[in-house]
């Protein structure tokens, strides 16, 4: 989460592995079982990289500045 902590974004990290129950809500929040996932007001990404969170980071700027 290199990404998100060198621009100073507060996260939660969440070890699926280790709890069933996160797990399970992983699945239900992105309908597939690869980590990592992350989601924000409402927006699910899953199974990213860098390049790919930068994307969405992104797209969900564009849509805040638009409301």
């Amino acid at each position: 989460m290199h990404w998100l902590n060198h621009r100073g974004l507060h996260y939660e990290t969440v070890d699926v592995i280790a709890s069933e129950e996160a797990f399970e809500e992983m699945i239900q929040l992105s309908g597939q079982e690869l980590a990592p996932v992350i989601e924000v007001d409402g927006e699910i990404l899953a199974d990213f990289g860098p390049e790919e969170l930068a994307q969405f980071w992104k797209k969900l700027e564009q849509k805040h500045a638009d409301a």
